[in-house]
């Protein structure tokens, strides 16, 4: 089989496609055929060795994927040979709250997704949706499953609130999608206008432009009618958090998936933005299994599916990652593994 590994760090180049045998799944392992996998920002942090989770040395890289299981070891009882499934992306956290001693991750401390054949526990993988294709099916580990977990994991979301979602990263895709499926009205941002209407026939009900609208915390809140938004997900942190919070409804709620980057390593929010919301801090890392077996069922009932921007095939690994990393996609970028 033909796999992926990562040999050194700091570079896209040093991941390197070998040749192995096969393997055999463990007793309690399933042997997943990988059809696609689907690249996230963490993927090429980890390349660049900039992760806070340090990659074990030759890691097959890459956490997302979806195939088909061609075998399983004798103990196995959660899956079938011809199941369709994905991998988690916290193989070891089931349901409940997240420890330390469940952060392992694949592509980084475990062997990830970017190989012909992967040998996951049975513990670490779901069935996924039969409306979707493999290419969709492997769009939802990071991005799906943390769109999902912000909106329904902390304080329940009443249809008829309003849901603010940043920029038009696949994960924010996610979050407009499953926002109106919960009955959300749903406000989003970006700077061009050709994206604006893309999210608007996503379901988005109003697009603010943050180009044009620098202060758009008061955009949000004219659009709502001085009210603000309930739930804000915020994607960017340091440099948006303080317009996300001037766009929080009095004791709304803001999901913080990102808390520092190289310009601005952490949040700063003013005294006159936050007395304005009082708006509670939450903090989500992607999720657990039953967040994500949650969330396929929800896209099974509603038929939804993950936005893809472009597919390559899997001798084109280096030109999706560059790709990728360009910024340009609106949704997924998706490789082809067979």
């Amino acid at each position: 089989m033909r796999a992926y590994h990562l040999e050194t760090l700091g570079t896209i180049d040093g991941i390197v496609p070998r040749e192995s045998d096969r393997p055999d799944p463990g007793p309690r392992e399933i042997l997943v055929r990988v059809r696609a996998v689907s690249l996230n920002k963490r993927d090429l942090l980890i390349m660049k060795g900039t992760y806070p989770l340090k990659a074990v040395p030759d890691v097959i890289p890459v956490s997302d994927g979806a195939g088909e299981v061609v075998a399983v070891g004798g103990e196995v009882t959660r899956f079938a040979v011809g199941d369709r499934v994905a991998g988690t992306y916290f193989p070891n956290w089931v349901d409940g709250r997240i420890t330390p001693a469940l952060f392992d991750q694949p592509g980084a401390t475990l062997n990830g997704m970017l190989t012909e054949y992967a040998r996951l526990d049975q513990e670490a993988a779901v069935r996924v949706p039969d409306h979707l294709t493999w290419e969709e099916a492997a769009c939802l580990p990071c991005a799906g499953v943390t769109a999902w977990h912000s909106l329904t994991g902390g304080e329940p979301l009443a249809p008829g609130q309003t849901v603010l979602t940043l920029g038009t990263g696949a994960l924010s895709l996610f979050v407009v999608q499953f926002a109106k499926m919960l009955g959300a009205e749903v406000i989003a941002t970006t700077s061009s206008a050709v994206k604006a209407d893309r999210l608007k026939a996503l379901g988005a009900d109003h697009v603010v432009n943050y180009a044009e609208n620098p202060e758009w915390g008061l955009a949000v809140r004219e659009l709502t009618g001085g009210r603000g938004a309930d739930l804000v997900v915020e994607t960017n942190g340091p440099d948006t958090i303080e317009q996300s919070m001037r766009a929080a409804a009095l004791y709304g709620h803001i999901v913080l998936l990102i808390t520092g980057n190289p310009r601005r390593p952490g949040i700063e929010i003013s005294n006159a933005a936050y007395a304005a919301s009082l708006a509670t801090i939450r903090r989500v890392f992607v999720g657990s299994r039953a967040h994500f077996e949650s969330m396929n069922r929800a896209l099974a009932l509603h038929g939804t599916r993950p936005v893809i921007d472009r597919v390559f095939g899997f001798d084109e690994v280096h030109e999706a990652l560059r790709y990728y990393e360009s910024g340009v996609a609106f949704g997924k970028v998706v490789i082809r593994v067979a």
